[in-house]
Formats: C-alpha cells, structure tokens, sequence
C-alpha cells in the first residue's frame, strides 16, 4: 500500500462536520464537540480550557492490518492507543502524527486517509502530570488510522508511557483492563477489518 497523498489545512470543525457518525454515541458526542466549538471557538483547542479541550488519537496499524501498536500509559496504568493534546494546533491529523512519533519513535507511518475515523467524548480523572495537579475534565477526542512500519524500532517517551507493543487485533480486548476504552477500540478494529474485506 502507498502512503496515502494529503494536503495540510483542513480545519477540525470542517473535518468534524463531515464526519458520519457509525452509531448513536458518536452522533451525540459529534453534537456535543461541534457545540463546544460554536461556545467556545479555538479555546477548544487549548488545554486551559478546564471544561474540555480536544485531543487527537492514533490507531496505530501495521500494513498488514492485523496488528495494533498499543503504549503502555503512565497517568492510565493500562494499555492503549496514542495521541494527545493538540495545544492550539486546529490540524488534528498533523497533531495525530506528531505524536505517534513523539511517544513510540516511529518515523515510517502515514495516515491511511485524512479522515477522521472515530469521535468520542473522554472523561480524564484529576491527577499529577510534571509535578502539578490536573483538574478532572473532557478531552473531545477526534481518531485516525495511522499505518507503520511494524519491523521499525520502539522508543518510548519516558514522560508519557513505559512500553510499546504490537497486539494481534483479536488480543486488544485481553491486553487492555480499562473498560471505558473497550467499546471504542472494538469499533476501531471492526473498522480496520472492514477495509481489510473491501481491499
């Protein structure tokens, strides 16, 4: 497969208006996010918005389509996929990339499409990050496909996570423990296995 050709620029409420949602959560946390944007403009965009702000995901495939790079996450204490803040940045598949290589050292992905593949609204329980208190909150999370190179080198961000593996897709249910997470990345595997019959 070639690395899918994108141009940079697409603004996130545009790449959220065209969305479809696949089910009834993601048509009302779609709502609820585009709300946000309209009450609070790019300050939705700013983690000093103490109410929510957005964060941009990664499912992190290998060309194959049958494994999953999960990150071992320091605040959670559990397994799952990667991404973060985008501090500003309106560009969430940019920020989805930046990431996927700032917290496993990859450096040979690309993003399937620059479609957004999966929204959901996150609740974050208050904790110490850098030595400073985080208020509970939301993140208003946007997920794209990312491809990588599954043979590349791991290299985990000491501040962010404390390991890197690859998970056959039908074992992410029996590594990760957190049961928030569970429904969301069987829709984002049932996804990935949907392009798979389709190809």
């Amino acid at each position: 497969m070639l690395p899918y050709n994108f141009l940079w620029g697409f603004m996130y409420k545009e790449d959220l208006k065209k969305y479809i949602p696949t089910c009834e959560q993601e048509e009302k946390d779609l709502k609820v996010m585009l709300d946000f944007i309209d009450e609070y403009g790019d300050f939705s965009l700013d983690r000093n918005n103490l109410i929510a702000h957005f964060s941009a995901s990664a499912w992190v495939v290998n060309k194959k389509m049958d494994k999953v790079l999960l990150n071992y996450h320091n605040i959670y204490k559990n397994w799952g996929w990667l991404g973060g803040h985008t501090d500003k940045d309106p560009n969430l598949l940019k920020v989805t990339l930046k990431e996927v290589k700032e917290e496993s050292g990859l450096t040979n992905i690309y993003p399937y499409s620059d479609d957004i593949i999966s929204v959901e609204i996150l609740p974050v329980a208050p904790h110490i990050k850098n030595g400073k208190f985080v208020n509970a909150h939301l993140h208003l999370n946007a997920t794209y496909l990312i491809i990588a190179d599954e043979f590349e080198k791991l290299t985990i961000k000491p501040d962010e996570n404390s390991g890197l593996q690859w998970v056959a897709i039908d074992e992410v249910k029996n590594v990760v423990k957190e049961e928030l997470m569970l429904p969301i990345y069987a829709k984002l595997n049932k996804y990935v296995k949907s392009l798979k019959k389709n190809s």
